[in-house]
């Protein structure tokens, strides 16, 4: 590694989410130079979490051998409705108690650098846009599969927040409306059908009421500590109710897919997110197809529909990026 410059030039992007924090340091040419990975334990409220992501900040700092004083900013996508602009957290469907959270005050005065705050979505597709695609194409659609469903929105070639804030909460587009109830409250969420939230409580329903899975070998009856990849692994080996679930979540993204196209007619719609990385071989020709099936006819044509190289770090990229545009 190169030796490290005292002034302020690195920034550091986080993406925060319901199950994982991951913090990335960059340099000027947005190159990614070490990442530090911390389970959320949501479940332990706001006040611990955010001693997390502190945490997870500074370990990715002292991991690059750098300091505090040479960073300009950091960029933080957060889960839910989030106002940049007050850096506040609005709500947020998959933590329980983050209702009007202060982020990005309460980490400015843990790090001591300036934070700026966005939707974790919006940061996502802006991360791809900048780093993957290189701002070239003007109107991109992001959906991002993890724990959640996030989204985000590029349109003539800027970040698009809508009038309150929270657009690009693609996730709480209802698509079934007598489906299961979603973490936000309604009913038939594009989220209560798609996540990894959602394939593991399919999967965990399914064993209770008998269905044969390579999983319970892999895991226990329980289902403990399943994972994005054990999915890949159990539909390799021929594990034809695991591969029924994930197809119905992939047909669910084609669906969501397809309605974001007759409405917003882009030029690239990007998929992302950690399930997206475990499983696009399996997820893709799924989700394209049924994309295809359901679009109006016209509104398909010339688009693109792609999977991420960003993969998990599409986040973190988006961060530095908002970051780095912040401190310039």
């Amino acid at each position: 590694m190169a030796e490290p410059s005292s002034k302020a030039e690195y920034v550091v992007g986080v993406d925060f989410g319901g199950t994982k924090i991951l913090a990335g340091v960059f340099n000027n040419s947005l190159e990614c130079i070490g990442t530090v990975k911390v389970s959320t334990k949501a479940q332990r409220g706001t006040d611990a979490v955010i001693e997390r992501i502190t945490r997870c900040v500074h370990d990715a700092i002292d991991e690059t051998d750098l300091t505090m004083k040479q960073v300009a900013g950091v960029g933080i996508g957060a889960p839910g409705a989030v106002d940049g602009e007050a850096g506040q957290v609005i709500f947020a469907p998959n933590l329980e108690g983050w209702k009007d959270v202060p982020l990005k005050k309460d980490l400015e005065k843990n790090l001591g650098v300036p934070v700026f705050v966005e939707n974790d979505g919006n940061i996502a597709v802006l991360g791809v846009h900048v780093a993957e695609l290189k701002s070239k194409p003007r109107n991109v659609i992001g959906i991002f599969v993890g724990t959640g469903i996030g989204g985000g929105l590029i349109l003539n070639g800027e970040l698009y927040s809508g009038f309150g804030h929270a657009a690009g909460e693609i996730g709480h587009m209802v698509i079934d409306v007598d489906g299961p109830k979603c973490g936000c409250g309604n009913k038939g969420c594009f989220e209560a059908l798609a996540s990894r939230t959602a394939i593991f409580q399919q999967i965990k329903a399914g064993v209770k009421e008998g269905q044969k899975t390579i999983l319970t070998e892999l895991l226990g009856d329980e289902l403990e500590d399943l994972r994005s990849g054990d999915l890949r692994k159990a539909i390799k080996r021929g594990d034809k109710f695991v591969d029924r679930i994930v197809e119905n979540a992939a047909m669910h993204v084609g669906i969501a897919t397809a309605n974001l196209i007759n409405i917003l007619n882009p030029e690239i719609v990007v998929l992302g997110g950690g399930v997206i990385e475990a499983l696009a071989d399996e997820m893709m020709s799924v989700i394209l197809k049924t994309a295809k099936d359901r679009a109006m006819p016209g509104t398909m044509k010339g688009v693109e529909i792609i999977a991420s190289k960003l993969g998990d770090n599409a986040g973190i990229t988006g961060g530095a990026v908002l970051a780095r545009r912040e401190t310039k």
